[in-house]
């Protein structure tokens, strides 16, 4: 069996658990830094609860609307979040995030793992795409 595309990116951020957790489960913190560099978020949703669905609208700089959403399959308050990734325009290429959020002696170490990818392509898309929001989330924790 062919094994389909991952990525796994990590980050040290200054900021506790608490906070970096927030920035990803409070809709009014993911509007802050969702959608990466020249990119303006316009919607988020959040109901956190395993089973609970997420959405995240933005402006891309093509200056398409770009729509993502999920379903949270697990939810370790401070801790961990797993959700399932589609696309609003392929929904038939679902995939997986894991959110991993470590305390650290100054901060905390963010490991985001994105897995199932359709293809290659994909998976360099998306990890261009999440390097430019993690910058944006860093912004966050000065």
């Amino acid at each position: 069996m062919d094994s389909k595309p991952s990525l796994t990116l990590k980050r040290r951020l200054k900021a506790s658990p608490e906070k970096v957790y927030e920035a990803w489960t409070n809709p009014a913190q993911m509007i802050r830094w969702w959608g990466g560099n020249d990119q303006s978020t316009r919607t988020a949703e959040a109901d956190l609860r395993v089973g609970g669905r997420f959405k995240v609208g933005f402006k891309g700089y093509d200056g398409e609307q770009h729509d993502v959403s999920g379903i949270y399959k697990e939810v370790v308050p401070n801790r961990k979040l797993v959700f399932s990734w589609a696309w609003r325009t392929t929904p038939e290429r679902e995939s997986q995030v894991t959110i991993d959020i470590k305390p650290d002696t100054d901060g905390s170490i963010l490991t985001l793992t994105h897995e199932q990818f359709f293809n290659e392509k994909a998976r360099d898309d998306h990890k261009r795409g999440w390097g430019f929001g993690l910058d944006q989330l860093e912004k966050l924790f000065p």
